[in-house]
Formats: C-alpha cells, structure tokens, sequence
C-alpha cells in the first residue's frame, strides 16, 4: 500500500493533481527569469553599444544561474519541500531583476542576471522534482504538465516584455518584474509547501537503479547529462537568437519576439504529448523522437527565411522539440531512486542549461565570425545529432527492456 498521512493528500489523489495545477501557475509565474534576456538582447546591446556575443553573456549567465539553482535548491528541496528553497529562489529572482533594471554597466548587468537564473531554477527543477513524488500511475503525464509551466511562461512572457521594453524602456520592465514577482508567487508557495506523504509503493531496488541497463548509478548520470548539453545546444539557436535574427533580416524584433511566443506555445502540446507517449514506451524512446524530429525543424532554418515561413518553422521547432527536456526527469525517475529526485534531476538540468547558455554564446559568436547564422544552424545540428546517438545507444542497452517490464509489474502491484 501507499503510504500516506491522509486519504486525502495521497499519492495520484485529486489533492495531487490540484497541486500539480498550482505548480504549472508557479512555474508560469518564475519562468520568465528563462526568457527575457533573450527578449531583451537587441535593446540591451543597443543601449550598452557593444557585440551581440558580449550582450549575450546575459543569457548565459542566466543559463549557469539556473543550472547551479536547480541542483542546490533540488537538493534543498529533497530535505525539506518546497518552502525553503521556493523562498530563497523567490528573493534571488526579485533582487536580480531590480538589480538588472538599475545596472549602470553591461557587467553589472549580466552579474544581475545569475541571481536571476539561480531563484527562476527554483520554478522548474525542484516543483518537477517535486511533483514527480505525488504521482506513481500517471507519472511522466504530470511530469510533462509540471514542465509546461516554463513554456506557458516563454508564451506569455516574450510578447509582454517586447511591448512594454517598447513603451518604457528594457531598465522599467526588469523592475517591473521583480515586484509583479514579489506580489505574485509567495500565495503560491504557501500552497506547495505540504510535502509528499510517502516515497513511493514501489522499491528503490526496483525502480532506481541504473544497474539494470549495466551501468553505475554515476555513469548513467554522466551519459544524461551529456545527452542533455548536445540537444540543448542545439535547441539554444532559436530560442535565444530568433529575436535578433528577425531584426538582422528587416522583420524587427516585434515579429521575432511573436515568433518565440509562437514557438514556446507550440512546446506545449508536445510536452503533454510526450508525457503520454512516454508513459507507454519510456523516456529514452520518446526522447530520441524528440530529438530527430528537432534535427528536422532545425534544417528546415537553413533553407527558409522569409517571414511566413519563420512563422511556420518557429511554430515546428516549438512541436518538435518541446517535450525532449520534461523526459529527463522521467528518466531519471525510471532509473534512480526517488529519494535523490531533487538532486538527480537538477543535475540534469544543469547539463541541460549549460548546453542553453554555452549554445547561446556559441550562436552568438558564430554569428560575430561569419556575419550570419547560417553557421549556429549547422552547429546546432551537429550537436543535435550527438544526442541521438547516445539515446540509440541508450536504446539499444542490455537490460532496458527488463527494467521497463519490471516498473510495469510494480506499478500494478502497486
């Protein structure tokens, strides 16, 4: 039997998926520390008057920020729940967009933007982590949801912040942030601050361990998170730098924001798509679609550049791509015990983001190199097709197939 302190705020019980409903809003509300350096990118090296690369360093640090957060908060979060690390994470974010909005230098401006990074980590890795502990039968499902939070944020937010950078000025809407953050998102944790009642019904032994595709704990971890740098710095090259290319082919970064928003709001569907797929054939399998059908949209920028059909390719990347990072938490919940979610997860992340941040620099300066970005394309589909080698080569381990009957028998002893 599960364990649990009521019956009412059992695993997989209406309580679990009320709480999974306030995460999404959570994860919406802290998920615009992800998006808006890239919004901001055109105006702020316009302002600072310096290269697109050292105006990207924002984004990048942003990127480190939310990677180093997402461990040490998830990690925080394994101990004690929600509330400590969602209350630190929350004082990182409103300091750091205060800071950014009054930062007299670029420098001042990008030290700003790790602060912002480490308190959004705390609205994606940790409540994904977290979540992943209310759920047994429909995990990867609530997993997905939980992490569209972030990209209902990278559909709300970029169009928000290009308008108002607009009739304000990029140092107004970073300060403005900061306190629409400060007002909105302590309600929200109070609301997540119950921790799960029990674990799980199901062994460690069984269901967390990376023993049964013939690998160490350690190891498997290293693969994941070299999986996870290679799809993201392919994944980085629209997503950061759509806003900018936009205004380098006459259409202003108006469209290019839309374009983001387009894209992120595409990523949707696919991560609750992936959510269901992956509760049939796993995360590895549904990871690895994710990421050929990435390698497609991300082509297709190479021989496509009018207007319309950016729309359209946007829109593609957006449903290709959009549930490749909600699989790592399911994997990891398919081969680690749950007692190291939080760790295990964020360290993913970490991998994931420091493949967004260093993918972001490396556009940039490609772009700088060549004067175009015909060249971060083709860099991002070489490191795209890394990743799909390691998930065939995860794929086609001794044992997986073993692990996954073995998780099926549990969930219906369970």
């Amino acid at each position: 039997m599960l364990v649990t302190a009521t019956a009412h705020h059992a695993v997989d019980s209406r309580y679990a998926w009320w709480r999974l409903v306030v995460a999404v809003v959570f994860g919406t509300v802290g998920g615009v520390g992800m998006w808006s350096a890239a919004v901001a990118l055109p105006a702020v090296q316009a302002d600072f008057g310096v290269a697109r690369a050292e105006a990207a360093l924002a984004y990048t640090v942003t990127m480190a920020g939310f990677a180093c957060g997402g461990v040490v908060l998830g990690r925080l979060c394994d101990r004690v729940g929600m509330l400590m690390p969602g209350l630190l994470g929350l004082g990182a974010l409103v300091g750091g967009y205060i800071g950014a909005g009054a930062a007299p230098t670029l420098w001042l401006f990008v030290l700003a933007h790790a602060f912002i990074g480490l308190g959004a980590s705390v609205a994606f890795g940790p409540i994904i982590a977290d979540t992943s502990q209310w759920f047994l039968s429909r995990r990867a499902l609530a997993v997905a949801i939980a992490s569209s939070g972030n990209y209902i944020a990278g559909a709300l937010w970029p169009p928000v912040v290009e308008h108002f950078i607009g009739a304000a000025g990029w140092r107004a809407i970073h300060i403005g942030i900061g306190l629409f953050c400060a007002l909105t998102m302590p309600p929200l944790l109070m609301l997540l601050r119950r921790r799960a009642p029990g674990r799980d019904a199901v062994s460690a032994d069984i269901l967390g361990t990376g023993n049964a595709l013939r690998l160490s704990p350690n190891a498997l971890q290293a693969i994941l998170c070299l999986a996870g740098v290679c799809c993201c710095v392919a994944m980085s090259m629209p997503q950061v730098h759509i806003v900018a290319y936009c205004g380098d082919l006459g259409y202003g970064p108006a469209r290019g924001a839309q374009m983001l928003a387009l894209m992120l709001a595409f990523g949707i569907p696919s991560r609750l798509a992936s959510g269901f797929v992956a509760d049939r054939i796993g995360g590895v399998a549904t990871l690895l679609l994710g990421s050929l059908l990435q390698g497609v949209a991300l082509l297709l920028y190479l021989f496509f550049d009018s207007v319309m059909s950016l729309y359209v390719i946007s829109a593609l990347f957006g449903l290709f791509q959009g549930g490749i990072v909600a699989m790592y938490p399911v994997i990891v919940r398919e081969y680690f015990p749950p007692q190291e979610a939080g760790v295990r997860v964020g360290l993913v992340f970490m991998a994931t983001l420091s493949g967004m941040a260093l993918g972001g620099w490396m556009s940039g300066a490609l772009f700088d190199f060549a004067g175009s970005y015909q060249a971060a394309f083709l860099n991002g589909l070489f490191w795209n097709l890394a990743n799909v080698l390691i998930m065939v080569w995860l794929l086609l381990r001794p044992g997986r197939q073993r692990m996954r009957t073995l998780n099926t028998q549990s969930l219906k002893a369970a």
